[in-house]
């Protein structure tokens, strides 16, 4: 049987720096991005993208040929955002700040770690362009989590915000843009009397679909968590106390 050969192991620290020296470099890249509304170039390598991710992988195929290929448009990426996932995919890791965790391109641990960020700094994350600029798809697993550090009355206000940019991008109604996402806000949680400020806007800018309203008044009209099946009742990491959510049978964990 043959032995097995000595394998040796370099210093991690030093390939990741050596790495992270070519992002963003022209030198050697083969291809480019015009990112953002900026558009900013980027310069990458189209081998090391597509080894890494299956979404780069796609995009940058052999369909593009040899040679420095046209630029590739990403006009609705934010360039920090962008960048972030340039070093992650280069060094294997990136220091992620409120500006630049928007957009993860389907990684999943990079992905994983944005929303932790976002859990941790949510109301600063809200507040940003960003947020407002996330699509349907990553704004999902945000509005599911049990621990966004933000109340349940300020989350509406932030997805109302976003749903009205999205509606003035794509030229659609408000509630349009909204509806893959609203069913996630969990609005048993709000207090009658903010329950009915938000049914009053909702008729003057429709936002959220009334039987999801209905729901909720359900759940404060029978004092139960499980009073409407389907409604979100557990508190969020944030959630600010209320007199009714004694009668919750959902609470944070």
């Amino acid at each position: 049987m043959e032995t097995p050969g000595l394998v040796v192991h370099g210093e991690a620290a030093s390939f990741s720096t050596a790495l992270r020296s070519l992002l963003n470099n022209p030198q050697y890249s083969d291809v480019c991005f015009v990112v953002g509304q900026e558009r900013q170039e980027v310069f990458a390598h189209r081998c090391l993208l597509a080894c890494r991710c299956n979404f780069f992988q796609r995009l940058l195929g052999p369909k593009l040929g040899p040679g420095m290929p046209s630029p590739v448009v990403l006009s609705s990426v934010p360039a920090d955002a962008f960048l972030a996932v340039l070093e992650f995919l280069y060094a294997n890791s990136v220091r992620l700040h409120r500006h630049s965790v928007a957009v993860t391109f389907g990684l999943g641990p990079l992905q994983e770690r944005c929303i932790a960020f976002i859990e941790t700094h949510t109301q600063e994350a809200l507040r940003t362009r960003g947020f407002l600029e996330l699509s349907a798809p990553a704004l999902l697993p945000l509005l599911r989590s049990d621990k966004l550090c933000v109340d349940e009355a300020e989350l509406v206000l932030a997805a109302r915000s976003w749903a009205r940019v999205g509606a003035a991008v794509l030229e659609r109604p408000v509630a349009e843009v909204a509806a893959p996402v609203v069913r996630e806000l969990r609005l048993a949680l709000l207090a009658p009397a903010e329950l009915s400020a938000l049914e009053e806007q909702n008729q003057r800018e429709p936002l959220i679909p009334v039987e999801q309203i209905v729901e909720a008044w359900k759940c404060h009209a029978l004092r139960r968590g499980d009073a409407a099946r389907g409604t979100p009742c557990r508190r969020r990491r944030g959630t600010l106390p209320r007199e009714h959510h004694c009668f919750l049978d959902l609470p944070f964990k």
